[in-house]
């Protein structure tokens, strides 16, 4: 169980410059300053930084202390990126630059009633854990928002079936009740459940990201993930690359890279000692094993009406239409979890039959 937030410092890594290097190459090596998927990209790596208790040296922040110095005139000119704004000033202020910035900006953000611009609770639900950062506004389970999300969370069924937009509500509710993983979010057995399917879906399709997603969210709600699928996230996070790569799409795998050292750190692994090269940085990962959810799926399509929701009825007939590679990861999936059983039910949907 993990009750306290985990501390990153930078001696962790390789050497003790590849934190700031890090901090350098996604500001000034990848995207435009003040593009949307600059200010997502470095809105992620602060964030998870600061989760993890980094602190970090103000000359390391420098290539983000303009953009913080110029914060309130950011929210004026992009209202509309007030969360990722908020974000970025929030996490430099708590890795280490003077809290100058982040109340004032939480204040004008609540002035400006730019959360009533939101259509979705999840975005609600973010704004609220942003801007009690600085004692502003209600609590991001509080009233009526916070009885949704609960109740959503809690639907155990919705998330035995593949569906990656619930998938990363449901993780990304966690971490905002929790306050990445600050305080405990007091999660009732079905939202644990909820968790517990979602990762074995992840697992199944082998798509790391999610997993480890999972894990993390798990590691905030007190529970400890399957081992098989920590070690799974720390070996896909093992297996990017950084490389100086001015020609290579900017459509690549930095989230993946960023999100499974995140979730190996929380979970104590000494990860994230990736050398940061100077230039324009890009993540690269080897084309992986695909995974066994589709076969899965096709093969219980493939059954019609002889399909069952009893997985040690259907497990002979299952394993033997599955590939090699399929068949190994599903056999890996049902150890991963105790819960394997009454997921498959609800994956199987036999009673739709």
């Amino acid at each position: 169980m993990m009750t306290n937030i985990v501390r990153f410092r930078p001696a962790d890594t390789e050497d003790g410059t590849s934190l700031a290097k890090l901090i350098e190459a996604v500001a000034t090596g990848r995207r435009s300053r003040g593009d949307v998927f600059w200010l997502k990209e470095n809105a992620e790596l602060l964030g998870m930084f600061a989760s993890l208790g980094t602190k970090v040296n103000e000359p390391g922040l420098a290539p983000l202390a303009g953009f913080h110095a110029e914060a309130c005139q950011s929210l004026r000119d992009y209202p509309q990126y007030y969360r990722f704004i908020l974000s970025i000033v929030l996490d430099l202020e708590d890795l280490g630059l003077p809290q100058t910035q982040g109340a004032a900006l939480c204040d004008q953000v609540d002035r400006a009633g730019l959360v009533n611009a939101e259509l979705s609770d999840l975005q609600r639900a973010e704004a609220r854990r942003l801007l009690r950062r600085r004692g502003v506004g209600p609590r991001v389970d509080d009233g009526a928002l916070g009885g949704r999300l609960r109740r959503f969370i809690e639907h155990s069924n919705t998330f035995a079936l593949p569906n990656r937009k619930a998938a990363y509500e449901l993780t990304h509710i966690v971490y905002y009740l929790s306050d990445y993983g600050r305080q405990d979010p007091d999660l009732p057995p079905a939202a644990l459940i909820s968790l517990e399917y979602t990762g074995l879906l992840a697992f199944l399709d082998q798509d790391m990201d999610l997993l480890a997603e999972v894990c993390a969210a798990l590691r905030f709600a007190k529970a400890t993930p399957s081992p098989l699928w920590e070690a799974a996230v720390a070996k896909a996070h093992g297996e990017c690359q950084i490389r100086a790569d001015y020609g290579a799409s900017q459509e690549d795998v930095f989230h993946e890279w960023l999100v499974t050292g995140w979730a190996s750190r929380i979970a104590g692994r000494a990860v994230l000692h990736h050398r940061v090269p100077a230039g324009a940085i890009r993540f690269h990962k080897d084309r992986a094993i695909g995974g066994a959810l589709r076969d899965l799926a096709v093969c219980l399509r493939d059954m019609g009406p002889a399909r069952s929701a009893d997985w040690d009825r259907m497990r002979p007939r299952v394993l033997s239409y599955l590939s090699p590679d399929s068949h190994a990861i599903l056999i890996s999936a049902e150890r991963s979890s105790p819960r394997f059983d009454a997921f498959f039910e609800g994956f199987a949907r036999a009673k739709a039959q």
